[in-house]
């Protein structure tokens, strides 16, 4: 045990797993020793009580000796190589005094009662930190690759990229590729947290640690064995792990100089007291003073809980970074959002065409596609994939922000922005479209304009429902976005988000979040590198996906690792809850304190009374930030699953 008896344990990967190993209690040193400690005192009270005082005092010094081994050598060392007087420190102390007083019944009660707290914080925090590190065994130890069409075993972490890795029925994927042959569904549960299995083929993207429920699969991999998206997300939780929260902080800094300050009010106790009355007794008061400031429950209020819910959380699909991100959700009383990717499903499918008279719409889309076909722009493969057939294009040119141009059956065709190509006599389809929440793409073959397609990135369809949530719970929405203000008010009002703001690019969207910021706190959620500098500027970033953009990611402070929003009222009613635990158990600690100190000084409480309601106390608050394991009420998947509808299956604008 360390003297720093109160802070949360700093093993390595490796040591987790070790750890993780089932062990009866009986083989569990950690646990033995206290046990050990307290049967022996507790034997040597009833023996005591029976007047076998002899065999009941070597009972009392044997559960001192073995409760004191458990923290006594680690106090001293940190005293003497660091200069760091701990809790610890002030038990050994009290412990000393107790016996050279002659109290040894006392100082086993204390031995046993503090050595058994800390190795129930022990175990408490393991089971705290046990969904996190069940994070490390979605990677399977070993991957089947291809080599001379011949399946061979090799270690997972040997995987390259550009190998293709066999997935059979019911085994999980140990990279991040995309399918090169096969069908099946894949179970992404343990990743996204999102219960529906997702149907794949053949140029799908997967991602490692899903688990491949029904055909064979073989994947090519466009990630190494060890840096992967599930990689990502273990990293996230490893720092999650190694950083503390700002009240953390706060309980180390009352901590820190608290044990000092006993220590000084103790020796004047004793000193002071031992000039007026009897030293022995006031003495004996000076060491009860020792522990009943003890402030361990202090130090443990806030890592047991912050733990306990960054694992709970981990486990519903919300990866938090540091116990201060989980805080300072906690305090989230506006969210900023991005459009594209977060509230729209950043698919942009064709959803209208309006023709000139004598052109059909098959026309339209087959000259825009010729053209576009090259392009990788997301408008452009929304209308090739629109297009029944793709006339043969020549000599494109490109005009970045605007459109293309190029040669199809002979005509010169141009594909852009209305306010690159002249809609025309389609101006007011245009207008009507944009209005609607759409992208409109003008076409015109030799110069003169044949149609317009409306293009949309359609709202994600729990997007309202989401943001009724969170405006019922007192957090206010605004939406964030490079869009033009027609297209985005559009959007917004569907939404049903009042706060809209357009045309903004990213520097403008980190100053909205700053602005929104000063009045209250706000956290921003986006996915894509463009986001990044809003999400670092927000008192809490939160990016969409942690499979998504690196820049994103490392911008933020959470990543939900799927794209359900409903995540983010979840998210935020778990931090809230876990914030009001921490709250209770630092109010909670101060006050035992608060109680206690008096007590000791008045002589109202002895050296065992003071040690049993201190201790308990400090189990009582361990117990409560337990509480924060509980994960929240996810509401379950209730939306029917529409199928894409083709442009032709839409109703066009006359």
């Amino acid at each position: 045990m360390s003297s720093e008896c109160c802070a949360p344990a700093t093993n390595s990967a490796s040591e987790h797993e070790t750890n993780e190993a089932r062990v009866p209690w009986w083989r569990d040193r950690g646990l033995l020793i206290p046990i050990l400690s307290g049967a022996a005192f507790l034997t040597g009270l009833i023996l005591g009580w029976s007047a076998a005082e002899t065999v009941a005092l070597v009972l009392f010094w044997i559960g001192l000796v073995l409760g004191a081994s458990t923290f006594m050598p680690d106090a001293l060392v940190g005293l003497f190589t660091k200069g760091r007087a701990g809790i610890g420190l002030l038990m050994s102390i009290s412990a000393v005094g107790a016996v050279l007083l002659g109290h040894v019944q006392e100082a086993a009660a204390l031995a046993f009662l503090y050595s058994i707290a800390e190795a129930l914080e022990d175990k408490a925090m393991e089971r705290a930190r046990g969904s996190l590190r069940a994070l490390l065994e979605l990677v399977p130890q070993t991957a089947v690759v291809m080599r001379s069409r011949t399946p061979v075993e090799i270690a997972a972490a040997e995987l390259t990229l550009g190998e293709v890795l066999l997935v059979r029925a019911g085994e999980r994927i140990a990279t991040d590729g995309v399918v090169h042959s096969g069908r099946s569904s894949l179970d992404t549960s343990a990743i996204t947290g999102e219960s529906i299995p997702v149907e794949v083929e053949p140029g799908d993207a997967v991602s490692a640690g899903a688990i491949n429920t029904s055909g064979a699969l073989e994947i090519t991999t466009t990630a190494g064995g060890s840096d992967n998206s599930l990689t990502t997300i273990v990293e996230l939780v490893e720092q999650a792990q190694a950083r503390k929260g700002q009240r953390a902080r706060l309980a180390e800094r009352i901590a820190r100089p608290l044990v000092p300050g006993v220590m000084i009010l103790a020796l004047l106790v004793g000193v002071v007291g031992s000039l007026m009355g009897d030293p022995e007794t006031w003495i004996t008061r000076a060491l009860v003073v020792l522990v009943a400031a003890s402030p361990c429950a202090l130090a443990i209020a806030v890592p047991v809980t912050v733990t306990s819910a960054i694992g709970a959380a981990s486990r519903f699909g919300v990866i938090i970074k540091s116990g201060a991100a989980f805080e300072r959700a906690g305090d989230i009383r506006h969210l900023a959002m991005d459009k594209t990717g977060t509230l729209t499903r950043h698919e942009p499918t064709v959803t209208a065409v309006v023709t000139t008279a004598g052109v059909s719409e098959d026309q339209v889309l087959a000259y825009a596609a010729a053209v576009e076909q090259r392009s990788t722009h997301p408008l452009a493969t929304a209308i090739t994939a629109a297009a029944s057939h793709v006339p043969l294009a020549e000599g494109a040119v490109e005009q970045a922000g605007h459109g293309i141009s190029a040669t199809v059956e002979g005509h010169t065709v141009a594909v852009g922005s209305p306010r690159w190509v002249d809609p025309a006599a389609l101006a007011a389809a245009v207008e009507s479209l944009e209005a609607d929440g759409q992208t409109c793409v003008v076409i015109s073959v030799d110069e003169q304009v044949i149609g317009v397609i409306g293009v949309r990135d359609e709202l994600r369809e729990e997007v309202p429902e989401v943001v009724r949530t969170l405006t019922r719970r007192g957090i206010g929405v605004t939406m964030l976005t490079g869009d033009n203000p027609r297209t985005a008010h559009a959007l917004g009002q569907a939404a049903g988000i009042e706060d809209v703001r357009a045309q903004l690019r990213p520097a403008d969207k980190a100053d909205a979040v700053v602005e929104l910021d000063r009045s209250r706190p706000t956290a921003m959620i986006g996915d894509g590198t463009n986001d990044s500098p809003a999400l670092a500027a927000a008192s809490v970033g939160i990016a969409m996906g942690a499979k998504g953009t690196d820049a994103a990611i490392d911008s933020a402070d959470i990543a939900f690792t799927g794209h359900d929003l409903r995540l983010i009222p979840a998210a935020l009613q778990h931090a809230r809850r876990g914030r009001r635990l921490i709250n209770q158990n630092i109010v909670l600690s101060l006050l035992i304190i608060t109680v206690l100190l008096p007590l000791a000084v008045t002589g109202a409480l002895g050296l065992a009374a003071v040690v049993l309601v201190h201790e308990v106390a400090e189990i009582v608050v361990i117990a409560n930030g337990l509480r924060a394991i509980r994960t929240p009420h996810l509401p379950s998947d209730q939306h029917s699953r529409q199928p894409e509808r083709s442009w032709s299956q839409l109703p066009h604008t006359p």
